[in-house]
């Protein structure tokens, strides 16, 4: 039975930017699970499913409904445990908490930063309107008060990804020794951006950058099915 996946879009349905949706579409490719990607825009979201959930990514895999990231990551793993695992253990999960909590309150703040205003250049006018208001609310800037910042962000990311940069000088992956979710979390951050944006995240000779590469290259290049944003 194939899986759908609720994934968040702009004005563009065939590029899909969350990347809370991503860590999703990736985590499917990893278990080798069949999926569907069903296209929502922002305004859209509190009727999928019938009003499960606030925010995407949401699944349905038959009878079953599943919203937030995370809990559809250890929803796939105690599934599906006959197919490769996404944490490597009870361990590996819990590390995977950690590095979600880290990615959502550090690195998503950098990359909001470099892209919102693309971001809300990439909606639907009636979503661009909600955006619009929501952010600044929450925010207490305008979208183009907060873009000013985007020079000081791309000149900081550098040393927001010292963590990542570091675990890869003496592993290949996050995971270890293969890509596992932990990836992923940190995967859709950047790809968040690279989606939305045109701003230059990482330097050539950045071994972030060349983790990042890899992970677009998984799984028959799911990443790359989805351009750079011009």
């Amino acid at each position: 039975m194939t899986i759908i996946l609720h994934d968040l879009v702009g004005s563009d349905p065939a590029r899909p930017f969350s990347p809370h949706c991503w860590k999703v579409t990736m985590a499917l490719a990893h278990k080798g699970l069949p999926f569907e990607r069903e296209a929502v825009c922002f305004t859209k979201v509190p009727e999928v499913e019938g009003g499960v959930s606030k925010t995407v990514p949401v699944i349905r895999d038959g009878s079953q409904v599943i919203a937030d990231s995370f809990l559809i990551a250890a929803y796939l793993e105690e599934a599906y445990p006959d197919k490769p695992s996404l944490f490597g253990g009870d361990g590996g999960q819990a590390m995977a908490r950690f590095i979600e909590s880290w990615t959502n309150l550090v690195l998503h703040g950098a990359m909001r930063d470099i892209a919102i205003k693309d971001i809300h250049d990439a909606l639907a006018p009636v979503d661009q309107a909600y955006f619009r208001s929501s952010r600044e609310a929450r925010m207490g800037k305008t979208l183009e008060q907060i873009v000013e910042g985007q020079e000081a962000a791309l000149e900081a990311l550098p040393g927001t990804l010292t963590p990542v940069r570091l675990t890869l000088k003496s592993q290949p992956w996050l995971g270890g020794s293969s890509p596992l979710f932990a990836d992923y979390i940190v995967f859709g951050a950047l790809q968040w951006v690279r989606v939305t944006s045109s701003a230059k995240l990482l330097k050539a000779d950045d071994p972030v950058r060349d983790w990042f590469e890899r992970c677009l290259d998984l799984y028959d290049g799911l990443g790359r099915s989805v351009p750079q944003a011009a």
